[in-house]
């Protein structure tokens, strides 16, 4: 199996993994996902479907491009939430977005993954000493260098 097909692999596994750990700090710690979180959480599924569709097919770097957008995407979101907690004065709160996303059909038939409950400011339990957007935020940029390698580089 080709390097970039283990990468692919590894990536996908890793952002399956991180929701997970989502749904475990949600459902086992009561922390209530806030409508960033709940974007990242679809962008860490995006990714990690592209990546699985890229290490199964001929159109890897078709798919893994795809993937970088939705990594991108990620990327973007958890710097808006590090930024919401860096400035107190600042909130996501209840707000049209919240009620949007929780109108979507992923958020009606899985509510348990997909609904968002939570405040932005509430995201602010430290792990290791850094809140999870910051974890969150770390994990897509270390997605997005992969992925960046793997469009990249040359085959041999």
């Amino acid at each position: 199996m080709p390097a970039s097909r283990i990468l692919l692999n590894a990536i996908a596994l890793f952002c399956f993994s991180l929701i997970g750990l989502a749904l475990y700090l949600q459902h086992m710690v009561d922390m209530l996902p806030c409508p960033l979180c709940v974007i990242q959480r679809y962008a860490f599924l995006v990714t990690g479907l592209f990546c699985l569709l890229a290490a199964s097919t001929m159109r890897v770097k078709t798919w893994a491009a795809a993937a970088l957008v939705g990594a991108l995407a990620g990327l973007a979101t958890a710097a808006k939430h590090v930024h919401l907690l860096a400035n107190p004065g600042l909130s996501c709160g209840i707000d049209p977005m919240e009620t949007m996303l929780n109108k979507w059909p992923t958020a009606v038939y899985m509510p348990a993954l997909f609904q968002a409950d939570g405040l932005c400011e509430d995201a602010a339990d430290l792990i290791y000493g850094y809140s999870i957007p910051q974890w969150s935020l770390l994990a897509f940029g270390m997605i997005t260098l992969v992925l960046v390698y793997i469009l990249v580089r040359k085959r041999h």
